[in-house]
């Protein structure tokens, strides 16, 4: 008990940079985020990792629980909490990924995704955290300290499960109650998010398999090897709604994208005269073509066909 006092009383005092807004709320936001995915069951072992999760929790507290114009950048403070100290000692580090250093501020989070393996807390903080009762104790003292006048607003938006990851999971799954309305992507951060839910949500909605093969691929650790696979490219549509997308198995994916494989407006198989492979092979791609992909089971995610047809247009070879 007397560790869990003495942190209770340093998260009142977090070092926070002044701005010409007032003091940053950054750390906080982090803080309150991090402890949102161990509630969930998102976090449970001692790595942090810079992810859609932990990005999108992050963004959205930070629209529940910020007034102020401050920029909300992630980056900020998931470095500086390194300075925090507790009894003396630092209680919060960064293991960067093998061959890489992160000896000053990343302010890209895709920067900073690619460079660091996960961040984490000192194992007596991570094991306080780890209790419920604990961790409510934090997350309280947390919100009374620095966010009093948005903690109800807060509590009553997570209770609701409204707020901004669910919106942009309605706008990237195209659905009718997001379809009208113009959904605000002001930062990096927030198109890292929007991109991590296309990448989760169409494998998804094509219920894990490949869509042209129909192979579901696996494993016990939660990893599945089927991608989210951009019709038209993001960099020309900026579209990451799953009717802009396919689930593919990661040889399809890139038969694909070279054009070596499309599908035509009955979402039949093409495959390009310009392919060379073993035809007798049993798993010879030629023997897909005019064969009807596996479709979503809700027609609302089947793919666009004007996608489909640029695709054809601009990508696939004859």
């Amino acid at each position: 008990m007397a560790l869990l006092s003495q942190f209770l009383q340093q998260i009142k005092r977090l070092n926070r940079a002044n701005t010409k807004y007032g003091k940053a709320p950054h750390k906080p936001v982090l803080l309150i985020s991090i402890i949102e995915l161990i509630d969930k069951g998102i976090l449970t072992e001692n790595r942090v990792y810079v992810d859609t999760d932990l990005v999108g929790a992050f963004q959205e507290n930070w629209r529940l629980l910020v007034n102020t114009l401050n920029s909300p950048d992630f980056t900020l403070p998931f470095f500086h909490l390194q300075s925090e100290k507790l009894q003396g000692n630092h209680y919060w580090f960064l293991q960067p990924n093998p061959g890489c250093q992160i000896n000053a501020h990343i302010s890209s989070v895709t920067t900073l995704a690619a460079v660091l393996n996960y961040g984490y807390f000192a194992d007596e903080v991570f094991l306080l955290l780890m209790d419920a009762a604990s961790r409510h104790m934090v997350n309280t003292v947390l919100l009374d300290t620095y966010f009093p006048d948005t903690k109800a607003r807060f509590i009553n938006s997570k209770q609701d499960g409204q707020g901004f990851v669910h919106e942009l999971e309605s706008y990237v799954l195209n659905e009718p109650e997001v379809k009208y309305k113009t959904l605000k992507i002001e930062t990096e951060e927030d198109i890292f998010v929007r991109g991590g839910l296309f990448k989760k949500l169409v494998p998804k909605v094509y219920d894990n398999a490949c869509c042209i093969t129909g192979m579901r691929l696996e494993s016990s650790f939660n990893h599945n090897f089927i991608d989210a696979c951009h019709i038209v490219p993001f960099s020309v549509s900026h579209n990451d709604k799953v009717n802009n997308g396919i689930a593919l198995c990661p040889n399809l994916h890139r038969a694909f994208d070279r054009g070596l494989i499309g599908i035509d407006t009955s979402y039949r198989i093409l495959v390009s005269s310009h392919l060379i492979e073993d035809n007798q092979h049993p798993y010879s791609l030629k023997k897909l073509n005019g064969k009807p992909i596996h479709l979503p089971s809700t027609p609302m995610y089947y793919p666009e066909p004007e996608n489909l047809e640029w695709h054809r247009g601009n990508v696939f070879k004859g």
